[in-house]
Order: C-alpha cells, then sequence, then structure tokens
C-alpha cells in the first residue's frame, strides 16, 4: 500500500516483512540504474535503455513497488519509440521517486 505525506514530501510504501532482506539491495540497483540509463541514453543506445526499462517494469510490481513498474513501462515505450525526452523525463520521474521512498514493513 503507498502513502504520500505531502508535508514531509515522502512516499511510504508498506511492503511484506518477508522481503524485508532483499529489498535494499532491490533499490540500490534501481538507484544504480539512473547512471546506465544515463549512460546508454547518452550514447543514443535506447535497446539497452529499453531492455532496463522492460527490466524494472517486470520486477517493480514483484517487490510491491508499483510506481516502479509504471516508471519502467514509461521508459520501455519511450525508448522503442526513440523518444530522448521521454526517457528523460521518466528518469527524472524515477530520481524523485527514489529520493522520497520510505519503506514501511508489514
Amino acid at each position: 500500500m503507498k502513502h504520500q505525506d505531502l508535508q514531509s514530501g515522502k512516499v511510504r510504501i508498506r511492503i511484506d516483512r518477508d522481503l524485508q532482506e532483499l529489498i535494499p539491495d532491490y533499490l540500490r540497483s534501481r538507484r544504480k540504474d539512473l547512471l546506465d540509463y544515463q549512460q546508454a541514453l547518452g550514447k543514443g543506445d535506447f535497446d539497452s535503455t529499453g531492455v532496463l526499462g522492460h527490466s524494472m517494469k517486470g520486477s517493480g510490481g514483484g517487490y510491491g513497488f508499483n510506481d516502479l513498474s509504471s516508471i519502467g513501462w514509461a521508459i520501455e515505450k519511450a525508448a522503442k519509440n526513440k523518444d530522448k525526452e521521454s526517457v528523460r523525463k521518466s528518469i527524472i520521474d524515477l530520481t524523485d521517486f527514489l529520493k522520497k521512498l520510505e519503506v514501511v514493513y508489514d
């Protein structure tokens, strides 16, 4: 379940406690993806950008991060269309989401 605290600017997502050991590494990988997206986009490598987006689209929901799945889908679609500006916007969305994210384990 997602809850956005407008005063603190945080996005709190409740995740099953069984995933507690996996989530930090998963989110570290998504932060690393930011650099990978930037590098691929800088080279005009829409194929790699699309693969990264597809991977995030698939994994996000499995870990309980539906917003990451949506952003991954947007990146994959923009990369397929070679729409550099839409990829950039999605990278900004990803950066913003990761900065605001606060995970709560149930």
